[in-house]
């Protein structure tokens, strides 16, 4: 199965709906067959960040959390340039639906050599297409510079 080939046709269909905005796409949607490892958190690659198979795994780990209603990746805004190449596309951020407090979210970066966590607001406007928290629930989201 060709992964790259199926985000990419969803991140064109996504940026049909909504141009505007950088999309998000499922953890699974980023991570099932990519092997690219400055393809996320570039600037920490080779500097002491997990490996993607385990940022997958880290986030797999939340995602499975009952008090988690999602995990997603946001889109960096250069996505577009593997379109006409063989690169993953680059994300920017992972984004985290839950009902847990700030504390609790805080622990799921530990070790991930992020720029930590917040709660609130789509960082750079929500994309049309992006799912909605449920009620109760907080966007979090995990940034890398």
């Amino acid at each position: 199965m060709d992964y790259r080939k199926l985000l990419l046709d969803k991140l064109v269909a996504l940026d049909a709906i909504d141009e505007d905005h950088c999309p998000v796409v499922t953890l699974d949607d980023y991570f099932l067959g990519n092997t690219q490892e400055d393809s996320i958190a570039p600037n920490q690659c080779g500097d002491g960040r997990p490996s993607l198979s385990n940022i997958y795994r880290r986030f797999k780990a939340v995602e499975s959390r009952a008090d988690v209603q999602g995990v997603y990746v946001g889109l960096h805004e250069s996505w577009g340039e593997s379109l006409d190449d063989d690169t993953w596309p680059a994300a920017e951020n992972i984004h985290v639906f839950s009902s847990a407090d700030a504390e609790t979210a805080e622990e799921w970066v530990t070790g991930l050599l992020s720029d930590g966590i917040s709660a609130g607001e789509w960082p750079y406007g929500k994309h049309k297409a992006a799912p909605e928290p449920a009620p109760g629930s907080h966007l979090y989201t995990v940034y890398w510079d």
